[in-house]
């Protein structure tokens, strides 16, 4: 028998619904799970106990966590075992980070260090700049942070000014420049480092914090995650010897992209950790508080609030965790360097998707936590505050969400043009089939009804993006707008084709409780994500066409509507229900 071919990136557009069993907590392996308790356990007797130490920037005190999280071996899930690591793979690496999410300060400083801080040299490093710093990176005895933004330079990464120039005795490189908002700038020992030699080749350096001529800035004071180090950097004749240079000449940018892309990843799935920390603290307070007599977690709004908290969890941790064993399904097949950074680079388009979708999560349920809470949540002694002031920076971090939803649609379209993925084939072919009246049938077996609308949302998402790259053509890059809408789309695709998925997973099993409550969450997602995608497909059809066009291709749209029965109210009371049962998130 042959084995299955590989997914690919964006594959989930063409691929029908279900057809691959996919990475989801309910396959989390024992040694999974034992980390990830580590974790948990690390983060409620270490941390929490010292949130108000931590918001005030108490001296020393991020470090020393981190340290001590070294010690226990939460910082080496990501090094390969032949440079003292665990090797654990991305799953593992993204589970151990959602322990930690609830304290938006460790949380940033502990992933600014193992993942943007530490998987450069991972994936690009020489054989003697791992062996010379990986080992202590694991263990905490040093600590990494990873300096790209410039004052002129954030989204636009490649228009950095800090340049460097080689001595004429070819043993050092001279940098001179400054860097901005560099998390953990303030105890780092290590910095990833982009300059540009020669002042247009843009490349990677390992700084060490002693190196002459480096300067760390002041703390700046910020909205949220008070407690986080960030600083600017300045470099004046800073030297770096000759074999800290990381990687290639010119080749800066494949290991800045590549190392956002896990960035983006981490930061999507810690964000859903999060998630779950608001949903519970929302759920015990809605039991505790009394109105009118009850508590108000059974007055039908805030239930709702606890249902829709619940379910824009339960997509998040869908997606992040499909998305992590994506990668480590590539992963595992890789024997080089090379080949696991395409096994990252691979699934940009999802990384992209996961980051825009945890960030944007997060923050709706944070504000969430702080309207159930009331004038409680207003205040700063209680954790929702603290929580809402913490989200906001994740719509900024790993690439803001604009830059991220360009990336999706421009990265298809890029790779389609190429002949590396099916796109253009496939959207002339459902182009053609709409056009005869064919739409995709309904599968036979479970959750026909359901893997119909998501092919249905796939083919609206395909034929609107088909349309989009017909009309603009070369001159598509500079349709912002338009390709902000079609991300949207093609993230609500992502979402109702992995929850389609895992309840079909979730199903095959044999705790009831957990299928109920599962088909709950795909009774009330379903609708609204096949709503969201056909509403905005034929607003950009509307937008873009002109009226000799615009009926063809809405009447093809609308050969593509469906409708029925779907009882969402009667599912997310239901879902309102096990949150208030489980004091939280119901599938934990």
């Amino acid at each position: 028998m042959s084995e299955p071919t590989l997914p690919v990136g964006g594959g989930f557009l063409w691929e029908p619904a279900g057809s691959r069993e996919q990475m989801a907590p309910e396959h989390f392996s024992d040694e999974q799970r034992q980390m990830a308790s580590a974790g948990r356990d690390f983060s409620e007797q270490e941390i929490r106990p010292r949130i108000r130490e931590i918001e005030t920037k108490k001296a020393g005190l991020i470090p020393e966590l981190l340290r001590k999280a070294g010690e226990l071996g939460l910082l080496m899930v990501d090094i390969p075992t032949e440079y003292e690591g665990l090797g654990l793979g991305q799953t593992t690496s993204m589970l151990l980070a959602e322990q930690f999410s609830s304290i938006g300060s460790f949380s940033v400083s502990l992933g600014a260090h193992t993942g943007i801080g530490t998987m450069p040299l991972v994936y690009f490093g020489s054989d003697a700049q791992k062996r010379a710093y990986l080992p202590d990176l694991g263990t905490g005895r040093k600590l990494a942070a990873y300096a790209l933004t410039e004052a002129s330079s954030g989204s636009d990464a490649l228009a950095a000014k800090t340049r460097a120039e080689r001595t004429p005795d070819g043993k050092r490189w001279i940098l001179n420049g400054t860097k901005q908002f560099i998390t953990n700038a303030g105890f780092a020992d290590l910095f990833t480092v982009f300059a540009k030699v020669n002042g247009d080749q843009f490349t990677a350096f390992l700084v060490d914090r002693t190196a002459p001529g480096l300067t760390i800035g002041p703390e700046e004071h910020k909205m949220g995650i008070r407690g986080s180090s960030t600083c600017a950097l300045t470099f004046e004749n800073t030297p770096v010897p000759v074999e800290n240079m990381l990687g290639e000449i010119g080749r800066g940018h494949k290991i800045a992209f590549n190392t956002l892309n896990i960035g983006r990843i981490k930061l999507g799935i810690g964000t859903i950790g999060a998630c779950k920390a608001a949903l519970e603290i929302s759920a015990r307070y809605a039991k505790e508080r009394a109105q009118f007599g009850k508590p108000i977690g059974s007055f039908g709004l805030v239930g709702s609030k606890l249902a829709e908290m619940a379910l824009t969890t339960f997509v998040g941790e869908t997606i992040g965790y499909r998305t992590t064993g994506l990668v480590d399904g590539r992963l595992e097949r890789a024997r080089t360097d090379g080949e696991r950074v395409d096994a990252i680079e691979e699934f940009s388009i999802e990384a992209s998707l996961i980051k825009v979708y945890g960030s944007e999560a997060f923050n709706y349920c944070a504000d969430e936590a702080v309207q159930v809470h009331g004038g409680y949540g207003f205040i700063e002694e209680f954790q929702p505050e603290r929580l809402l002031r913490d989200s906001r920076i994740n719509r900024i971090f790993e690439g803001t969400n604009e830059i991220n939803r360009l990336i999706v649609p421009a990265t298809i379209l890029k790779r389609a043009l190429k002949g590396q993925n099916p796109l253009l084939p496939h959207s002339m072919m459902l182009r053609q089939q709409l056009g005869k009246g064919m739409v995709p049938p309904r599968p036979e077996g479970d959750l026909g009804v359901e893997r119909q609308v998501a092919e249905f949302c796939k083919w609206i998402a395909l034929y609107v993006l088909s349309v989009v790259a017909e009309t603009y053509q070369a001159k598509i890059a500079d349709e912002q707008e338009v390709l902000g809408d079609v991300a949207d789309m093609i993230l609500r695709v992502y979402a109702l084709d992995s929850v389609v998925q895992r309840v079909r997973q979730i199903e095959t099993g044999a705790n009831t409780a957990r299928k109920a409550v599962a088909r709950d969450m795909l009774t009330a997602f379903a609708p609204r994500a096949y709503g969201q995608v056909l509403h905005t497909g034929r607003h950009v059809l509307m937008d873009i066409c002109d009226e000799p066009t615009l009926g063809g291709h809405l009447s093809a749209l609308s050969s593509l509507r469906m409708d029925w029965p779907s009882k969402v109210i009667a599912a997310k009371r239901r879902l309102a229900s096990a949150v208030l049962a489980a004091d939280g998130y119901p599938l934990a």
